[in-house]
């Protein structure tokens, strides 16, 4: 189609100070984290554990994972970073290597790496919001900025906007692809619930980006920490492609405000399940991934379903074990 896809994924995770068997003695319950408190963008957190902190760039930086950027997020023990963008499969490959990379660094420091998309209810969920852009053959021509159009938001921009809010609610699973994935997806938490875009809005399941000619680029916000790097950008590609070769129109308006309040186009399927069937019964998903990956693919997530759903949990035992 004459693209060059240059993607990044940018993850946010808690650190614990904990060795794996002690995990399994506590029963994964009242671990303690690198940190106390909430400070995001901390300089005094980042330089408490510096050797850590160090390390993550040093080491990852020679097993060819480069980071643009790493500080402290909202939470206690809570880091993230954000990788060094490149062309979409040298892109997963790092975000891959990332993430087995700091598990392996941390060992070295006595703490355990964490990359469920939400650690417990109180405390904000971890993302791993995915940065695309298409470039010409020559990789020298953005071909998402367009410098006389209104945002300089180009046509073929708009149309992989278009394209994504499409097919958003019959991929979600290749975004969200755990049970755990959709306890970050709620109001309020800096994750989108509804099928919304916007222009720098971080309430919005798509953030587009479109302040420089080398930068303009689309933020996939719907994304969390858990994902497999390798399907998720599969995912916003496809679906961006589609958009712009089916030459759809973004006709859903960006959205001005709060996106959690904004319901004109619809919202997010709310659970693991929903999601499953919704792209288990579409043919385009059939279209784009092919028949054999979306049937293995949806049988993995049902069976992932069907294993929580046989578990008696802690909040069921607290709230009817008594009361009952």
């Amino acid at each position: 189609m004459g693209f060059t896809p240059f993607f990044s994924q940018e993850f946010e995770w808690f650190n614990f100070k904990q060795k794996s068997e002690e995990l399994y003695q506590k029963g994964f319950q009242n671990i303690q984290p690198l940190t106390e408190g909430m400070f995001g963008y901390s300089i005094l957190r980042a330089s408490e554990n510096s050797a850590f902190f160090h390390d993550l760039f040093d080491m990852l930086e020679t097993f060819k994972v480069p980071l643009e950027g790493l500080h402290t997020e909202t939470g206690p023990g809570v880091y993230e970073a954000a990788i060094q963008y490149s062309e979409i499969v040298e892109a997963a490959d790092r975000a891959t290597l990332f993430k087995t990379g700091v598990k392996e660094i941390g060992y070295k420091h006595g703490i355990i790496a964490s990359f469920m998309a939400k650690q417990n209810s109180v405390l904000p969920g971890c993302s791993g919001h995915i940065h695309q852009s298409l470039w010409d053959t020559s990789k020298q021509q953005n071909l998402f900025y367009a410098a006389d159009a209104e945002d300089h938001i180009s046509d073929t921009m708009k149309s992989y906007i278009a394209g994504q809010l499409h097919c958003l609610p019959y991929m979600l699973p290749m975004l969200a692809p755990t049970i755990n994935s959709y306890k970050r997806l709620v109001e309020g938490a800096w994750a989108p619930t509804t099928l919304t875009w916007a222009v720098d809005n971080r309430t919005t399941a798509l953030r587009a980006l479109p302040h420089g000619e080398k930068s303009c680029r689309l933020e996939t916000r719907v994304v969390g920490s858990d994902v497999n790097p390798y399907l998720a950008m599969a995912a916003c590609l496809a679906s961006g492609l589609y958009g712009i070769e089916q030459n759809l129109k973004l006709e859903t308006p960006k959205t001005i405000g709060n996106g959690y309040e904004d319901l004109k186009n619809g919202s997010l399927p709310a659970n693991l399940w929903e999601a499953t069937q919704n792209m288990k019964n579409s043919s385009l998903m059939v279209e784009l991934f092919g028949e054999e990956f979306v049937d293995h693919f949806t049988l993995s997530r049902e069976w992932e379903w069907r294993q929580f759903m046989k578990e008696v949990t802690d909040w069921e035992t607290k709230r009817y074990f008594e009361i009952i």
